[in-house]
């Protein structure tokens, strides 16, 4: 499954919603009806390795692999299958915020606003050093996060690869995903989540224009920081958004994961940015 649900057809917006790592278009199902609910269109993807996408996530072995050609990638097979008419608004969770920019290069003149909602922003993926400091390294937390995932996968690559995916000790998913969540929705999130590509690291797109503007600036862009993330830290949420300069910046004090916590709230963000 690459676009969950019903697609309503009310007005001229159409959301894409882009779930993170261990997630998949399930984890949108209160955000998606809150959206409809308001009469606008929404498609919740899954990204290949996600449950939905029936692709193994060991099987994933590049960022390049999630896609077989630009107009088969989830995102971009949304953005391209609009009316002329239709205007594609991104809404990326988390390292969802990658496919996010990938498209936004692709298709930017079909893409009326991106928004990152606790989301990896880097203009290009991961292309310097410091692109990498600023999302898996830049701050202490960083290592205590990578002290709490287990490594599965390289089935007969031998000893000494690389891993091909990662997943969250169930014993640490709501704490670092969902402590602000109920327990019925953290409950129902654990069971729905599992491993991601470690290929998310090796995503790079576009070219680095030497400080020329690039064209994906042409996009406006909007970030939703959770001020009480245990995942991503508020710190590494602000290193982002220093280096790559935004429309506009809000704030939710939620955990990692709004779209069970604070639905309501942000839905109002949402369509406040708009």
């Amino acid at each position: 499954m690459e676009a969950s649900g019903e697609v309503y057809k009310a007005n001229n917006e159409h959301f894409v919603l882009v779930h993170g790592a261990g997630h998949g278009g399930w984890c949108w199902f209160k955000l998606a009806c809150l959206l409809r609910g308001s009469s606008h269109r929404v498609s919740c993807i899954d990204l290949t390795g996600a449950a939905g996408s029936l692709v193994d996530p060991d099987d994933v072995r590049s960022f390049d692999a999630t896609r077989r050609s630009p107009t088969s990638w989830p995102p971009c097979r949304t953005a391209t299958s609009v009316t002329v008419a239709c205007q594609v608004i991104l809404v990326g969770h988390s390292a969802g915020g990658l496919s996010v920019t990938h498209a936004m290069h692709l298709f930017r003149d079909k893409i009326k606003q991106a928004i990152f909602i606790a989301a990896t922003m880097l203009p290009f993926g991961y292309q310097t050093e410091q692109d990498i400091k600023d999302v898996i390294h830049h701050f202490p937390y960083a290592y205590c996060f990578v002290q709490l995932l287990f490594i599965s996968g390289n089935r007969n690559l031998g000893d000494g690869r690389p891993p091909t995916s990662v997943a969250l000790r169930e014993e640490h998913q709501r704490t670092i995903l969902y402590h602000q969540c109920s327990h019925e929705d953290s409950t129902l999130a654990s069971i729905r989540l599992r491993p991601w590509p470690a290929a998310l690291s090796t995503a790079r797109f576009g070219h680095v224009d030497d400080g020329a503007k690039s064209s994906v600036d042409a996009v406006r862009r909007v970030y939703i920081k959770t001020t009480n993330d245990h995942m991503v830290k508020p710190e590494q949420q602000e290193a982002m958004i220093r280096r790559w300069l935004l429309s506009e910046v809000a704030a939710m004090d939620t955990d990692h994961s709004p779209f069970f916590s604070e639905p309501e709230r942000l839905f109002e963000l949402i369509l406040k940015s708009l």
